[in-house]
């Protein structure tokens, strides 16, 4: 076998094995962690299921790699759209682009990372575990980008850091659930969603300056670039 002959079967074998993950995705997107078959995503990836346990071990490991990508790709994402911020931009304006960036890759761009929040709460103890250690680094992110805004004075005293974290996380996260793109674009969702969040963070203070913070939270929507895998 020549250099190129095995070049070409691994770039094969690489498409395959993508192929697998890209029905996994688009299942479990859809159906949860556990409405989604091994048998369903061979027939997605046109493959046997006999073939798919080449590449894979079991429906779990399938899973699990989906999930651990659709959560990559957030936080890439979301760290690519506050690189871009001017060096101006206030903890408000970088809590609600960030908040947006995750929100546009759950609602259009990833399935990835829509099966990702979708099957959160019905991931196995161990996957859960071995899921959290990959959340570490994202998990602190958020929770420096409320902080800065608590040091700030932006955040409402009042609340609670973690809770009110958490609370939009879960927002955000659910999203897909009722999303209906025939509705309502995808800009103004992003909008909306920031203008609540400003307002849910900053208190009573922020009545008084809705409209100059609305129109600041749409000039910082994000517009998307696919991330790699």
């Amino acid at each position: 076998m020549t250099k190129a002959d095995g070049g070409d079967r691994e770039r094969k074998s690489d498409r395959t094995r993508r192929r697998i993950l890209d029905a996994a995705a688009d299942l479990s997107s859809r159906k949860g962690f556990d409405g989604t078959r091994l048998s369903e995503i061979a027939t997605l990836a046109q493959l046997r299921v006999p073939a798919v346990y080449y590449y894979f071990d079991s429906r779990e490991a399938i899973l699990e790699e989906v999930v651990n990508i659709g959560d990559r790709m957030a936080g890439d994402n979301v760290r690519a759209r506050l690189a871009a911020l001017p060096p101006d931009a206030t903890a408000m304006d970088r809590i609600c682009a960030a908040y947006a960036a995750h929100l546009e890759m759950v609602l259009k761009e990833s399935a990835y990372t829509a099966a990702a929040m979708r099957t959160l709460g019905q991931l196995p103890p161990d996957i859960r575990s071995r899921q959290l250690e990959h959340q570490r680094a994202t998990g602190q992110l958020w929770r420096d980008l409320i902080q800065a805004g608590v040091d700030s004075g932006e955040i409402d005293p009042g609340l609670d850091p973690r809770a009110a974290r958490m609370f939009l996380l879960g927002a955000v996260n659910w999203a897909t659930e009722w999303w209906n793109p025939a509705r309502g674009s995808l800009d103004d969702i992003l909008a909306t969603a920031q203008r609540l969040i400003r307002n849910a963070l900053s208190g009573p203070s922020a009545a008084a300056t809705a409209p100059a913070a609305g129109a600041r939270a749409a000039a910082l929507s994000p517009v998307f670039s696919p991330p790699k895998l």
